[in-house]
C-alpha cells in the first residue's frame, strides 16, 4: 500500500522520481560549482547564452580581455594555438571584448571578423562588456576582487584552477605560448 501512494503522490503534485532526481542533480551541481563561475553571457554574435559552471566548472580556464585594433590583437594566434594545445587536458579559454582602453569594434560584426575569420579563434569569445571600473560585468567584479588587480590594458590574462580558485594574473606582455603562462598551465592541468 506505502508502495503505491508515493507515485500516486508524485504523479498527482505532477512530478515523476526521474524529474526529482533530474532536479536534485541540478541543485547539486549549481550547489558544488564555485562561485567565481556563477555567471551567464551573451556568445559573441549568436543568441546563444554561456552558462560558465556547465561550460567551465572543472577546467582551468583563462580569461582574457581582447580587443580587435590593439597591437596585442594578434595574441589571438597564440591563444587559439594554445588551446588547441592544451583543450584535451581541460583548459578552457574565454574572451571577454572590451572598449575600455578604446580598441573595440563597436559593432559585434567587426569584432567577430577578427577573432573568428582573421585569427580562426574556436574558444569561447562573449559579446563585448566592461572589464574594469564601476561598470564592469559581475564575472570581471569577482576576478578582480580575487586577483586584486583590474586589467592595466587589453590582453591582461587571469588563470583560474579547476576548483574555480585565482591563480595568477599575466599582463599583455606575456605571450601565450613558451612562457611562464604556458609553464604554469601546464603544472596545475
Amino acid at each position: 500500500m506505502k508502495k503505491m501512494i508515493i507515485p500516486a503522490l508524485l504523479t498527482f503534485v505532477g512530478m515523476t522520481a526521474s524529474s526529482l532526481a533530474y532536479s536534485a542533480d541540478k541543485t547539486a551541481s549549481a550547489n558544488s560549482c564555485p562561485d567565481i563561475l556563477k555567471y551567464s553571457a551573451q556568445k559573441l554574435r549568436s543568441k546563444e547564452m554561456i552558462n560558465f559552471c556547465d561550460k567551465f566548472a572543472g577546467k582551468t580556464l583563462l580569461v582574457v580581455n581582447t580587443a580587435s585594433k590593439c597591437g596585442f590583437t594578434p595574441q589571438f594566434k597564440q591563444l587559439e594555438a594554445l588551446y588547441k594545445k592544451y583543450q584535451a587536458q581541460g583548459l578552457e579559454i574565454v574572451g571577454f571584448p572590451s572598449d575600455n582602453f578604446f580598441q573595440e569594434h563597436d559593432d559585434a560584426e567587426k569584432t567577430a571578423e577578427v577573432c573568428y575569420l582573421n585569427y580562426g579563434v574556436t574558444f569561447t569569445m562573449l559579446e563585448t562588456s566592461e572589464v574594469r571600473g564601476s561598470d564592469a560585468n559581475p564575472f570581471y567584479k569577482k576576478l578582480i576582487e580575487a586577483a586584486d588587480t583590474s586589467p592595466k590594458w587589453n590582453f591582461y590574462k587571469y588563470l583560474v584552477d579547476k576548483n574555480g580558485k585565482f591563480v595568477e594574473v599575466y599582463s599583455s606582455r606575456t605571450e601565450p605560448l613558451e612562457s611562464e603562462l604556458e609553464e604554469k598551465i601546464k603544472q596545475i592541468l
